[in-house]
């Protein structure tokens, strides 16, 4: 472990091998932005493996006592790390910023998961009741989608040739009564095809910003 002394050195000290690094060097090594970004990038995959233990599939039931916990979960995370960070000595305020910064990326993906799992759950209702799906139909053959297409052209530059085969397949996929994984796979395809073009680029990020823009636009 990086904070432990190495064999070699510790025989030059004089001291044993597992003698403790000393708290100011360990803060110095906190310091080093490398290790900083370590440190980030090691938190993410930790707290992003944490996350497909709690919420292994987003779309599929949780009972609701789970989703209460983890729900207080990481109301408390926050905290918890403040205080876990709050130690005598001088520990630098950029690697404090990190551990606290991932630690409530962890908080607010677990919300947004408990999040879409209750609503994939009233979608799945909704979908599995054909009377439901009748009036959504009825209800999107009513809308004036030419006004609506003026609108998005002017407001977020989405054209009619990129929107009507979406619509198109959206419809389709309708009166099929897919269930709502199939959905999920059907939304997946979309956002794969409108981001195709830019995979792999520098654009990729800009591209996936102005898609979910134009969806907003549209939901």
């Amino acid at each position: 472990m990086f904070w432990k002394q190495s064999h070699e050195d510790a025989q030059l000290a004089g001291l044993d091998s597992l003698t403790p690094l000393p708290r100011e060097k360990f803060y110095r090594i906190c310091s080093n932005p490398t290790v900083q970004e370590f440190v980030r990038s090691a938190d993410c995959y930790f707290y992003q493996h944490l996350i497909s233990i709690l919420v292994p599939n987003v779309l599929k039931p949780i009972s609701s006592s789970l989703t209460q916990s983890v729900r207080n979960f990481a109301k408390g995370l926050e905290e918890w790390m403040a205080s876990a960070v709050d130690i005598p000595g001088d520990i630098p305020r950029e690697m404090v910023k990190v551990k606290i910064s991932t630690v409530c990326a962890l908080a607010q993906a677990l919300r947004r998961y408990t999040s879409l799992n209750h609503l994939a759950q009233a979608a799945r209702a909704v979908l599995c009741n054909e009377a439901q799906i009748q009036q959504m139909l009825a209800d999107i053959n009513r809308v004036d989608f030419r006004n609506v297409q003026e609108q998005a052209s002017w407001v977020c530059d989405c054209d009619e040739d990129s929107v009507a085969p979406v619509k198109e397949s959206f419809m389709s996929t309708l009166e099929q009564q897919k269930t709502l994984e199939q959905w999920a796979d059907w939304l997946t395809g979309v956002v794969d095809r409108a981001l195709e073009p830019f995979k792999g680029t520098p654009d990729f990020p800009k591209a996936a910003k102005k898609l979910l823009l134009k969806w907003s636009f549209y939901r």
